[in-house]
């Protein structure tokens, strides 16, 4: 069975809503996922996995500062040759900037194979209150199931 990683940064609970969908998604399609947040991962175990997902807020116009730190750790791991996907969360402004971008591009300086392109799930804010767009787990698991099939197919 394929195994998966999805790590993920979340300040406000968005990016782990969009990272458990993906997961879902795959899980749901034959793979063996483990769904965590950046600072339960130990970056040496990434190299039992077939597929990496990362994911982040979109903060300053980029990663997030914990995921900034997380991915340097990534520096000292060999993961040539794994599969890889970016996504983010972020606000539906076209200057809102994209952590997904930069993580897509570090994956790719560490030779993974991207398996499709960066996702971004849209964030609002709602009577002073951060939400997701309303399809966007929707979305995410459907991106999930595509990647799975995808790659196993």
């Amino acid at each position: 069975m394929s195994k998966a990683i999805v790590v993920y940064d979340s300040k406000f609970g968005n990016t782990e809503k969009i990272a458990k969908a993906l997961g879902w998604g795959m899980r749901r399609n034959g793979f063996s996922v483990d769904c965590v947040k950046i600072d339960s991962v130990d970056p040496t175990k990434l190299a039992d996995y077939d597929l990496l997902a990362i994911g982040a807020p979109t903060q300053a116009l980029g990663i997030s500062e914990p995921m900034k730190d997380f991915l340097k750790k990534l520096e000292k791991v060999n993961l040539q040759g794994k599969d890889g996907f970016a996504f983010d969360t972020k606000l539906e402004n076209p200057l809102s900037g994209s952590a997904a971008k930069g993580i897509e591009k570090k994956l790719k300086e560490f030779q993974v194979t991207i398996v499709r392109s960066r996702a971004s799930a849209k964030i609002k804010t709602v009577g002073g209150k951060i939400a997701l767009e309303e399809n966007a787990e929707k979305e995410f698991e459907q991106i999930g199931s595509e990647i799975a099939k995808n790659l196993l197919s």
